[in-house]
């Protein structure tokens, strides 16, 4: 049985909702995030679920990275500890601007 383009037919792109950068963008730039959604979806490609899986690991990882942010934010949590952790033993002090003194305006 031969295969339809019934997408182009009926002119809806499915393949499209599935991914999350891929839709058309505002002002006609890329999303983000798209490089790392591309090169895992092209990593995939023709390769089976279970495959994939295995095969494409380090890319989902990265587009996840790029669209969470777990290590940026587990990173900045360890140096507002350090941070805190000075403060106490007063070996650092942050400037009034931290500690929420402005300097008066003229």
């Amino acid at each position: 049985m031969p295969f339809w383009g019934l997408q182009k037919q009926l002119g809806i792109d499915v393949d499209s909702w599935l991914l999350r950068q891929s839709m058309p963008q505002p002002h006609g730039h890329a999303a983000a995030c798209h490089a790392f959604e591309r090169e895992w979806v092209e990593c995939g490609h023709g390769l089976g679920q279970t495959r994939a899986r295995r095969e494409c690991q380090l890319e989902y990882e990265d587009f996840m990275e790029c669209m969470k942010r777990t290590k940026l934010a587990k990173r900045l949590r360890t140096i507002l500890e350090q941070r805190d952790k000075m403060i106490k033993q007063g070996k650092y002090t942050p400037p009034d601007y931290h500690m929420g003194k402005e300097e008066p305006r003229p």
